[in-house]
């Protein structure tokens, strides 16, 4: 069995996924292709030994569609040779992209590839590609599926978490972010984004909210309580009898930001990454992929996380840097609260409830977040996961070379 090994990470910062956004004017494949040359600029890399490219994208229509990951190999001028795979597993599609990859390396039937994700949501808008479990009454309520945020809030309420904590979270998120920003810990994976006069269009995560307090978070709108009155809070209640009513929390200040954003990670095996001077960063332990209950759905990654566990050898207490996507807050909370970990390991950058949540790229940007910070403090093992749509929940755990 080969190992796979991370030689280099690189991401955009995150643009705001709207139409004032920086990054708005960028088309998502030239936010791949500044990508992919950042790649070959940085690894002096030569381009005919990429066995293949995997980009993940939760929106794959428009200006993302068509296997933008081989359009962006093309476009970039990388030999014709290299072939590309678009992949969608929801939110974790740049994730499950890199674990796509890193099986392929350990297989022993590739030994170089090339993957990550993007998303541009200011151009091409979440879930406007449809699909049956979004848009189909019967397919909707056959399954019992809620949208998302009343989900958080059905965790939430199940947890007990108040608004209080909600918020909360939400500040710490927004306060180690802006902290990490100043510190320059996120300068060794971000990629500035330059227009075609080389004036710099973005060079970093323009979401970040550092003016926060609690006493401002705590004056925003319940997101979700619409939604919920629609009939969503009756599903949930169904299939959760024990509750009376879901306590609507999440707000925009407590949930994820919608920006642009892309990153992309170079792996392989370590006789091709010998053969052409690359240096291992990181050896991918574990990766797995699960399921849970879809209506609470948000939980998918506790049993992928084990499961991934499992297939390292590990436990829970082995992991030093946590990364669990902030889709929303309740999530997060209720993973700590399952895996017991403690606050000054997880998270310690902040995340998407700051940052933003590129959907198909939000996993590759965890794991390039994780594996700088690991170096940073000189830690061994870490751990990034991310839950989607449907109840999926993706997992990978990395370990420094």
């Amino acid at each position: 069995m080969q190992e796979a090994y991370i030689f280099d990470a690189v991401r955009t910062p995150c643009g705001r996924g709207k139409v004032y956004g920086s990054l708005h004017e960028v088309k998502p494949i030239d936010l791949l292709c500044k990508m992919l040359h950042a790649l070959q600029e940085r690894n002096s890399l030569d381009t005919k030994e990429v066995d293949d490219i995997i980009v993940g994208c939760a929106t794959p229509v428009g200006e993302q569609g068509g296997n933008i990951a081989k359009s962006a190999g093309l476009y970039a001028g990388w030999p014709e040779t290299v072939p590309g795979m678009q992949i969608n597993r929801f939110c974790a599609s740049g994730l499950e992209s890199i674990n796509l990859a890193a099986m392929k390396v350990r297989s022993g039937w590739e030994q170089l590839l090339v993957a990550g994700g993007v998303e541009s949501m200011s151009r091409v808008p979440m879930r406007s590609d449809g699909g049956a479990l979004y848009n189909d009454p019967a397919v909707n309520s056959k399954v019992n599926y809620i949208p998302q945020g009343v989900s958080a809030d059905l965790i939430s309420t199940i947890e007990q978490f108040d608004r209080t904590q909600i918020d909360q979270y939400a500040l710490q998120s927004q306060q180690r972010a802006f902290h990490a920003q100043e510190a320059g810990y996120f300068d060794r994976s971000i990629i500035p984004v330059y227009d075609i006069n080389g004036l710099t269009i973005l060079d970093k995560d323009e979401h970040l909210r550092p003016e926060s307090t609690l006493e401002v978070l705590g004056q925003l709108p319940p997101a979700f309580a619409a939604l919920g009155k629609q009939g969503f809070d009756a599903m949930a209640i169904i299939r959760y009898p024990f509750l009376n009513e879901i306590e609507h929390v999440h707000t925009a200040g407590n949930s994820s930001g919608i920006v642009d954003g892309a990153g992309l990670v170079l792996i392989g095996n370590k006789e091709k990454g010998e053969a052409l001077g690359l240096k291992p960063r990181a050896r991918i332990l574990a990766a797995a992929a699960s399921s849970s209950e879809t209506t609470i759905m948000l939980q998918g990654t506790i049993p992928s996380t084990k499961k991934a566990l499992k297939l390292a050898g590990l436990e829970a207490k082995d992991i030093n840097l946590w990364e669990v996507n902030e889709a929303f807050a309740a999530p997060v909370l209720k993973f700590q609260r399952t895996f017991d970990i403690d606050n000054d390991i997880l998270n310690v950058n902040g995340g998407a409830i700051a940052m933003g949540h590129p959907l198909g790229a939000t996993g590759t940007m965890l794991l390039s977040t994780l594996i700088d910070e690991l170096e940073r403090r000189q830690l061994s093992i870490g751990l990034a996961t991310m839950c989607t749509s449907g109840g999926m929940g993706v997992t990978t755990i990395v370990e420094l070379v």
